[in-house]
């Protein structure tokens, strides 16, 4: 715990104020409490929000004195017990922001934000960097009244340094472990500590990233729900990037409308990222949960893709994705299988990634990084060359491969590679399979098949099934057209109500 820098008795001071009840109890409690139960707590004045942040952060230090922590946590907002307060006085003044005001969030950490903490993207060449401004997510977070605990570990740059690099490994914070079973279990990546650390009660909810699979892979080996929005509709702007056509920011909480609710919040248009401007949502109060409905999947026609689409699903992810088939068939839905897309067989790459990412990393560099002698692509290279027994443990032949490339956007392998992955994912992909087929929305095991959307810019949700014989979490994925959101977050919330597969790792009641 020492790189936190917090004592116990910073932690604990008040704990005789929260009407009687143990420590002990409301550590348990807070293993698998939801956004509106902590609101209500809050609105009956059994618990303050600085108390709640309290009580988070023992939950968190606690897991450091074990002998093996799961690393979830980069860095802990030295602010936040003081905004909590801040929030609390502002409650008891009638002022509610939001319906999570007070209640703590997680950021991943590589997103900006203009206070003590460091902006890393789990990089010791970025260990010091401290942003200039706020993302814009994060303005929006501070505005609906969230309390920002802490940014989370994760796969260093995103998974965009080295093929040998494991998921949840960064140089600045170590190894992020799977809570059902440190060490064994894949924890996924890229924000593996956003996931890990909802599903160990850390934090409420938590804002992730992805690319491709870096929202909805990490929610399924945690057991945690993941909300990957279609691209545009949370902008990007204060993010450390890999792809301006495919990168969005999502949420994971343990429920669906936990997850909805923090979505709802970060939502809205933003100069500062053309592709919101699409975003039918301007503001973020896009969805309101008194809509949903607990029946939102009877009649749906809901689209299987055929099994060869999922060559690395492991026995039981399918033996779970069959029995989700048959629970939606029992609330209602209408199952179309074996969908075979027009673009089957087309072998599409990360050409587009790799060209991108070095015009994104130098733009972000510019407008959010801190001033410092890191201010390129070659600059942080360099930097790992001249660190590389901390630095380089796995290599980074993938910023090597991406610094190669000119930084103008203008060679023919990446403008071949955009039109392919757009007609490949789109026109000839997803778009043409859910028209043909007339259907609402697609579903895969766990989260396989996840490069058609994130190529496409598409929403897709993921939501715990089940566990493997080994009691490793499994999850299935809902995915939808652009924009689909309102339709997709109704789906999985029905699925989840009638299913109720949520449970907290053992080793973290």
């Amino acid at each position: 715990m020492d790189r936190f820098r917090l004592r116990r008795d910073m932690f604990l001071e008040g704990e005789r104020s929260m009407k009687g009840q143990r420590l002990e109890d409301r550590l348990n409690w807070l293993a698998d409490v939801t956004t509106e139960e902590l609101g209500q707590s809050m609105t009956n004045g059994d618990l303050t929000s600085e108390e709640l942040v309290r009580l988070y952060m023992t939950r968190i230090m606690e897991d450091n004195q074990k002998g093996r922590s799961i690393r979830a946590i980069a860095t802990l907002n030295p602010e936040a017990i003081s905004i909590a307060r801040m929030l609390d006085a502002e409650r008891k003044n009638g002022i509610i922001r939001s319906p999570l005001h007070g209640v703590p969030i997680l950021l991943k950490d590589n997103i900006s934000t203009a206070d003590h903490m460091p902006t890393s993207a789990g990089s010791l060449a970025l260990a010091e960097n401290r942003a200039k401004q706020d993302a814009h997510l994060v303005q929006l977070v501070r505005i609906a009244g969230m309390v920002i605990l802490g940014k989370t570990n994760m796969t260093e740059w995103a998974n965009f340094m080295s093929e040998r690099m494991p998921n949840g490994y960064s140089s600045r914070g170590g190894q992020v472990l799977n809570p059902y079973n440190p060490g064994v279990f894949d924890v996924g990546g890229s924000s593996s500590g956003s996931a890990a650390a909802v599903a160990c009660g850390f934090a409420p909810l938590a804002v992730g990233t992805e690319t491709t699979g870096s929202i909805l892979n990490p929610a399924c080996q945690n057991g945690v729900v993941g909300i990957k929005p279609t691209v545009g509709t949370v902008s990007r702007a204060g993010i450390i990037p890999i792809s301006y056509t495919q990168d969005t920011a999502g949420v994971f909480g343990i429920t669906v409308k936990d997850a909805a609710l923090a979505f709802a919040s970060i939502t809205g248009h933003d100069p500062g990222d053309p592709a919101t401007g699409s975003s039918p949502w301007p503001e973020p109060t896009a969805f309101i949960w008194k809509d949903q409905k607990t029946n939102a999947i009877k009649g749906k026609r809901i689209g299987l893709l055929h099994n060869e689409y999922y060559p690395e699903a492991t026995k039981d992810q399918m033996k779970i994705f069959k029995l989700a088939v048959e629970k939606l068939k029992s609330l209602g839905a209408i199952i179309v299988e074996d969908i075979i897309l027009a673009s089957h067989g087309e072998q599409l790459n990360n050409q587009v990634l790799i060209h991108e990412f070095k015009v994104g990393i130098e733009a972000y560099l510019q407008d959010y990084g801190s001033r410092s002698n890191i201010q390129s692509l070659q600059d942080i290279i360099n930097f790992n060359l001249n660190h590389k027994e901390l630095a380089l443990v796995y290599g980074q032949s993938v910023l090597e491969e991406s610094n190669k490339t000119s930084g103008t956007l203008t060679e023919e392998a990446y403008l071949a590679a955009l039109q392919k992955d757009h007609l490949a994912s789109k026109e000839n992909g997803l778009d043409e399979a859910m028209k043909l087929n007339q259907v609402d929305i697609l579903l895969s095991p766990h989260d396989h098949g996840e490069e058609l959307p994130a190529k496409a810019g598409y929403p897709s949700i993921a939501v715990p099934a089940g566990f493997s014989e080994r009691n490793e979490p499994i999850g299935i994925t809902f995915t939808g057209g652009a924009f689909s959101e309102p339709m997709l977050i109704p789906i999985a919330h029905a699925f989840e109500l009638a299913t109720k597969h949520r449970k907290m790792p053992s080793s973290h009641v």
